[in-house]
């Protein structure tokens, strides 16, 4: 054996690094965690609130599990889902909750993504809330969905209400 091979355990000559590919495996976990975002393949997902400070995992993840690249703010067809990057200072919440529901097909997912507590830009649950209910919505769940961000599911309220 050269000095960049070990014996695996049937016996056979093994080179190092011949195990499982780091990247694929972080892809792979990128899409778990964007598939707690029950986003389905060949789904068009529109992306509002691009920056630098957004989680490129989590953006390469959704594309992973829809198949499809996300579509900018510009993007006028139907969309099956909106991903909002918001952070406090942006601009109106509501205006932008509103946009996003211009192109979005009835019932799909709004997701908003604001940066955790104690970080830059933090935004408020109760100025969520006052935002979605002003706009028709409400905040359904939220939970961390990466080292910096949170992702708070918006929905229509059900008749009656």
């Amino acid at each position: 054996m050269c000095g960049n091979e070990k014996a695996a355990p049937d016996g056979t000559a093994e080179t190092e690094g011949s195990g499982p590919d780091v990247s694929s495996t972080a892809d792979e976990g990128a899409s778990q965690t964007a598939a707690r975002l029950g986003l389905s393949s060949g789904q068009v997902i529109q992306e509002f609130g691009y920056d630098d400070d957004v989680d490129a995992e989590l953006r390469t993840g959704i594309e992973a599990v829809t198949g499809t690249e996300l579509v900018d703010e510009e993007y006028d067809d139907v969309t099956d889902g909106a991903v909002i990057w918001f952070r406090d200072g942006d601009g109106d919440l509501t205006d932008l909750l509103v946009d996003a529901m211009t192109v979005l097909d009835d019932g799909g997912p709004i997701w908003l993504l604001t940066p955790k507590a104690g970080r830059a830009g933090h935004v408020s649950h109760s100025d969520i809330e006052e935002a979605a209910t002003t706009s028709g919505l409400h905040a359904m769940s939220t939970f961390p969905i990466a080292a910096d961000w949170s992702a708070t599911r918006l929905g229509t309220r059900g008749r009656g209400r």
